[in-house]
């Protein structure tokens, strides 16, 4: 019961608030919709308000707002096509900015009544009882007050920047950046092996407590900011080859990873949620028929040009890519049946 009501709180956020992002642009820019989705597949119910019917399909999988005139050209002064082209870009682009306002407001919610690491450096580290390591950062120079903002250059938004980076490092010694009162301090630094942690450490210890309304605001920002980028890297890598599709999940992966989430603790479901939601903006955004990067590109092309593309054929080429999309969450969802049943 807990997974599933886990699952369903996900995905209802997800696609509802990313769904819910195109109906209000729409109706703002006085465009019709048809019909309101949450999910895919047969109806399971429906039901009619104004001039849109909202139904509920059988699989959580995804949802759509059907807009008059979205995938044909329509003589209406309320259809999609017959709107300008910034007015479309903004109706197209309100799914992902939702997508993207979901995290910020997660993350500052967690920040603000469950804590966060700031990248600023409280005191000292201290091995376990018993070892005979000494931590670097202290000898390095590193104070407490120090504010962490770039390692070899690469700037630290947040503390978890900090600690992917000393993960993917692998006990390299490294330069770091800090503000102390206001100047920037360059030090060096060379991490020592802790076999108690099995891992590379500095010995800091960042301040953690939890966040003010404005500093909640500005970490939920910050911290989104910084999981764009590493996600952006990700796909960045899968392009050339030098990250592993593997990772990649489909339907049923989600819900194995909602799961733990959920019994890891509400904190750690709506992290994961926040996550989730970002990944859905990056994919949507990808210039592909379909998704919302395919109409981007679209529309942005129509006003370089100052004409509008068939809209049969950009339906036609929607529903190509739709299907295709379809058939790669099918293949998807075998890799993952395979991957967790352990064939």
């Amino acid at each position: 019961m807990t997974t599933l009501l886990a699952v369903i709180f996900v995905f209802g956020l997800l696609i509802l608030g990313h769904e819910f992002g195109h109906f209000m642009l729409a109706k703002l820019t006085g465009i019709k919709v048809n019909e309101f989705s949450f999910g895919m597949g047969p109806r399971l119910l429906k039901f009619g308000k104004g001039e849109t019917e909202y139904s509920w399909r059988i699989f959580p999988i995804g949802g759509f707002v059907k807009m008059l005139g979205e995938d044909e050209q329509v003589d209406n002064p309320k259809s999609f096509s017959s709107k300008s082209t910034p007015a479309r870009i903004s109706v197209i682009a309100a799914g992902p900015v939702m997508n993207i306002i979901i995290p910020i407001i997660i993350f500052a919610g967690i920040a603000m009544f469950s804590g966060y690491a700031k990248p600023v450096v409280k005191d000292y580290a201290k091995p376990l009882s018993g070892s005979n390591i000494t931590y670097p950062a202290k000898s390095a120079g590193i104070m407490a007050g120090d504010r962490i903002t770039h390692v070899n250059g690469k700037k630290i938004l947040v503390y978890d920047d900090f600690r992917m980076f000393m993960y993917q490092n692998k006990g390299k010694p490294f330069d770091v950046t800090v503000n102390r009162g206001g100047k920037s301090v360059n030090l060096h630094i060379v991490p020592v092996f802790d076999k108690n942690y099995d891992s590379y450490m500095v010995g800091i210890e960042p301040y953690f407590g939890r966040a003010s309304l404005p500093e909640g605001i500005q970490y939920g920002y910050l911290n989104t900011v910084s999981i764009i980028k590493q996600m952006g890297g990700y796909l960045k890598g899968v392009v050339m080859g030098k990250a592993s599709v593997n990772d990649i999940s489909g339907p049923v992966g989600i819900i194995k990873y909602t799961s733990e989430a959920a019994k890891a603790g509400f904190s750690t479901l709506l992290f994961f949620t926040a996550l989730l939601s970002i990944n859905l903006a990056i994919i949507n955004l990808i210039p592909f028929p379909a998704l919302d990067g395919g109409w981007l590109i679209i529309l942005i092309i129509e006003g370089i040009t100052r004409k509008k593309l068939d809209a049969d054929k950009v339906g036609i080429a929607n529903f190509v890519g739709f299907a295709f999309l379809m058939v790669l969450t099918i293949l998807i969802t075998f890799k993952d049946i395979f991957k967790f049943s352990g064939f």
